[in-house]
């Protein structure tokens, strides 16, 4: 008869392999994820700088901030990205200046132009603000 530790340090003998195995299967793939990975924080990056590059244009937001919202809404529709999270971040701010363009800067729009800057920010830090 099989003592009970010795069937547990079987047991535990097992997992341990398995989480070896598990491990060297990881290993191989990450090669193979961290290109893409960089390609895809690259591309990430490319359009940082663009978002960066269109806000950084237009009218003084200080002097004329329904003017400057206004200039921001198409160049932000133009840029291309493929991460989908920024590029319903960019969407969601092109949106929010041009609700704000058409309202005249109406409070609920600025909170809008708000809430979707910080959604870029938090992907391109610094981009939008």
């Amino acid at each position: 008869m099989i003592s009970r530790k010795t069937a547990d340090l079987g047991r535990l003998a097992e997992q341990v392999a398995l989480a070896l195995v598990v491990l060297l299967v990881c290993a191989c793939g990450s090669s193979a994820r961290s290109a893409a990975s960089a390609s895809s924080s690259t591309a990430t990056e490319n359009a940082c700088q663009q978002v960066s590059a269109v806000l950084s244009d237009g009218p003084d937001p200080g002097a004329d901030p329904v003017g400057y919202a206004e200039a921001q809404v198409l160049p932000l529709r133009q840029i291309s990205v493929s991460d989908q999270a920024l590029r319903a971040a960019i969407r969601q701010l092109a949106d929010a200046y041009q609700e704000f363009f058409a309202s005249n800067g109406a409070s609920e729009a600025k909170e809008a132009v708000a809430v979707a800057t910080r959604k870029v920010d938090f992907i391109c830090p610094g981009a939008a603000s």
